[in-house]
């Protein structure tokens, strides 16, 4: 069965070139294509795409908001949002929106495809090194200090574990499940069962969420940003 998507960016040529792309593909095929993001909310209720690939700076409604409404749904759509600056202030805000990862516009025609797949099966799109980078980055700074003013709340504890709070802080520094496990010394599948348990109790999708409550829960030091951050 194809993967279904819905493409929504401000500019014709991006959303027909990434369209493009994405219809060449057998397993996938472009539902739908929106300019903005009061059309891709409702685009996304009329014809329930699997992934929606979401431009962030767009006209009206942007992405984030549109982010919001979008992952608000119960087993509603994923998104993988898109953006030409890998630190630009408003990717920060769409994860905590509800975006499963983003990848830079100029990404490679396979690297794209590779993420909307493993979005479509509830795993994110994240490097570690950029997630490091990027929320090291912004959670450092005072709120007052962003471009746009979105709420920030700090999530309670959900009561995790010690062992499940343990798992999370090495999740939000980019370990996979197997790093996880060694670092901690049990097997992968009792990794997984934490990382399932801390997501539920979280009440978040994928670990792109738990990381951002990880630095929320002050589980993780944020890093200054690096040299070539600005």
């Amino acid at each position: 069965m194809s993967l279904r998507v819905l493409v929504v960016d401000d500019q014709g040529v991006v959303r027909a070139g990434f369209a493009a792309v994405i219809d060449a593909e057998e397993d996938m095929c472009v539902v739908g294509e929106a300019a903005d993001g009061a059309a891709a909310v409702h685009l996304a209720r009329e014809l329930a795409p699997d992934v929606v690939v979401m431009d962030v700076r767009m006209p009206e409604v942007d992405g984030i908001a549109a982010t919001r409404i979008i992952t608000a749904v119960p087993n509603g759509p994923r998104v993988l949002v898109l953006t030409t600056f890998d630190l630009d202030s408003y990717v920060f805000d769409a994860l905590r929106a509800g975006a499963s990862g983003f990848l830079l516009k100029d990404v490679h025609a396979a690297e794209l495809l590779r993420g909307i797949r493993v979005v479509a099966v509830g795993e994110s799109v994240l490097a570690p090194s950029a997630t490091r980078r990027l929320i090291g980055h912004y959670a450092a700074q005072p709120e007052s200090g962003r471009s746009r003013p979105y709420e920030r709340t700090r999530p309670e504890s959900a009561n995790l574990t010690e062992r499940e709070r343990h798992v999370l802080g090495l999740l939000a520094t980019g370990l996979s499940n197997a790093e996880i496990g060694g670092r901690l010394g049990i097997a992968v599948g009792t990794v997984k069962t934490h990382v399932n348990a801390l997501l539920r109790k979280l009440g978040v999708r994928d670990r792109v969420q738990a990381t951002i409550h990880a630095y929320d829960l002050g589980l993780v030091r944020p890093n200054p940003p690096g040299p070539h951050a600005t």
